[in-house]
Formats: structure tokens, sequence, C-alpha cells
């Protein structure tokens, strides 16, 4: 599994008629053997791989709902630390468990491209994003999934794209 890529390709709505609906997004997760820490406490890797995957490709799916309509957007995720730190358990069983703690705030490396319906590229860029106030900021929404800091950590990053003008808004 060295070479383990899975690419989730997601779309807005309407994509089986042909008129898409909001923007749409490709996020390929590469090379996650290598990734900081997507460990997982009590269940298989595997599993909890395909969890994190799917939960955070939603996060992008959503956030591409809030491009224009004709926006292309391809993420490659190169890098991911969970919040917290997965540690054994002092008692019967030898399980592990997430503990989360300040200390160990969410990181994200990925790059991007961003396309108009003609091709032109009209945002790219490699991105390093983290939140060390993770557990100070803003409350979470309920219903944020099993990686509510990770979620919150993409959304407010997109939203500061988005108030910059670095990507197009609807």
């Amino acid at each position: 599994m060295k070479n383990f890529f899975l690419a989730l390709v997601v779309s807005g709505v309407g994509l089986l008629s042909g008129v898409a609906d909001a923007g749409e997004v490709k996020v390929t997760w590469q090379d996650p053997d290598k990734y900081a820490d997507i460990r997982p406490g009590n269940e298989s890797r595997d599993n909890f791989r395909a969890q994190v995957f799917k939960e955070l490709g939603q996060v992008f799916t959503d956030l591409a709902k809030k491009l224009p309509d004709d926006v292309q957007w391809s993420v490659t995720v190169t890098d991911l630390d969970l919040a917290g730190d997965v540690r054994p358990m002092m008692r019967a069983g030898g399980n592990e468990i997430r503990i989360i703690k300040d200390i160990y705030w969410p990181r994200m490396s990925f790059n991007y491209t961003m396309t108009n319906a003609t091709g032109q590229t009209i945002a790219e860029s490699s991105e390093n994003i983290s939140d060390m106030g993770f557990m100070m900021s803003r409350p979470l929404n309920v219903g944020n999934g099993s990686f509510p800091y990770e979620s919150r950590m993409i959304e407010d990053w997109f939203q500061k794209q988005l108030k910059s003008n670095k990507f197009p808004a609807k």
C-alpha cells in the first residue's frame, strides 16, 4: 500500500443530467502511508482511512458548492496530521485511543488547481494549513462528523480564500 492513491470524484447535484448546479471537486489522497498522523485508535487502519477520506472529502464537496457552476477544482492531499495523538490505553485489551490536547493541533498539506469552463487556470497553489488554536476557536457545530477540528480548519481556510478574492464566488 506504499503507493496507495485514493481519488474521490465528487461533484455538484445535477451531474447525471449533464448540468452541474455547483462547482465540482476531485480530491486525491496521495501516499497516505507517509502522512504525519492518520492512525486509528480502536479500529482497522483501512476502515479508519476510508472514513477520514470520505468525511474530509465531503468537506471539500460542500465547499465546492460555493463556487461558480463552471469551476473545476482539483485537490491533491500530500500530508495530514489529525488533531490529537494516538496512545495506548492502560488497561486490559491493549486498545489505543486518540487523545485530544491543544499541543496536537490539526495540519494538512495539499496542492490545488482551479479551472473555469474553458480550462483556464483561475487559481493554483500549494498549501500548508493548520489550526494551533483549534481548542480555543469558536464552538464546533453539532454534526461535524468524526473530524470536526480538521473540517473547521479546511472550512476556515476556504472562507479566507473567498474573502481575499483568490477564489471566485457564486
